[in-house]
């Protein structure tokens, strides 16, 4: 299996190599000359648009934390369905495992493009498909860390006679509260990230922008937003951290 592994990947790569994924010489040195020029025309950049700029930007930042909200509190009952010692049945199991596979396998590009076709141009579409993509991202490991419960911990409360809903309030949920935090934590890092990117398709937020000042070649404009959208994506990225740190316990990380 190893060898089969190995020969399909070596014969992608010599492929990509020859006739695919090519990179030639004289294309790397014209790219990096246009990317001198990019910069040239970028510095110093244009902050003339700086209100429209952040206005854009505080529409991505809502479209993240929304989408990252709904997909996490969707994801919830998806893993407890999807998670094998808590679904009530294996026909739900079967078709909450296929429901998170979908939404995680498909890029959130591609969800972007579907809802950009199914509600229209705007944030709306952006809100969805980072739903989605939390709902797959979330329920995959919601479930897992559901799946990883002490079994002493769900019997012991179904010995007293605990109803279903009372074993995931009293016993589940609790044991598993600080992988749910830490995993929505990390998926709204993503979601940041994600944001930016489904403007470019037409999903709302300061990918639009982006988008409109490269194409008009106002690169010292596109090198304000890339510069915003970088301060943005920290902050995200320290906030989450933080809460992380502090749910797991004093100086550990997640």
């Amino acid at each position: 299996m190893t060898l089969v592994i190995v020969l399909v990947v070596g014969g992608l790569l010599v492929h990509g190599w020859t006739q695919g994924a090519t990179v030639r010489p004289d294309s790397l040195a014209s790219g990096v000359f246009r990317l001198g020029e990019f910069l040239e025309d970028a510095v110093p950049p244009d902050a003339s648009r700086l209100g429209p700029i952040l206005k854009a930007l505080l529409v991505t930042v809502e479209m993240a934390l929304l989408g990252t909200l709904i997909g996490a509190v969707l994801s919830l009952p998806l893993a407890v369905l999807a998670a094998r010692n808590t679904t009530p049945h294996w026909s739900l199991y079967a078709v909450s495992r296929a429901v998170i596979t979908i939404s995680r396998t498909i890029p959130d590009l591609v969800w972007g493009l579907i809802f950009v076709i199914a509600v229209g141009l705007g944030p709306e579409a952006g809100v969805l498909a980072i739903t989605v993509d939390v709902m797959g991202f979330c329920g995959r490991f919601f479930a897992e860390s559901i799946e990883d419960i002490d079994p002493a911990r769900i019997e012991g409360l179904r010995a007293l006679g605990a109803p279903r809903t009372g074993v995931l309030v009293g016993g589940v949920i609790p044991a598993c509260m600080p992988s749910f935090v830490t995993t929505s934590m990390f998926a709204l890092e993503s979601s940041a990230r994600s944001s930016v990117v489904l403007g470019l398709v037409g999903a709302g937020g300061i990918g639009i922008e982006l988008a409109t000042s490269m194409t008009l070649l106002r690169y010292d404009e596109a090198a304000t937003i890339i510069l915003a959208i970088l301060v943005v994506v920290v902050v995200f990225e320290r906030v989450s951290a933080a809460i992380r740190r502090r749910v797991l316990g004093g100086g550990q990380t997640a």
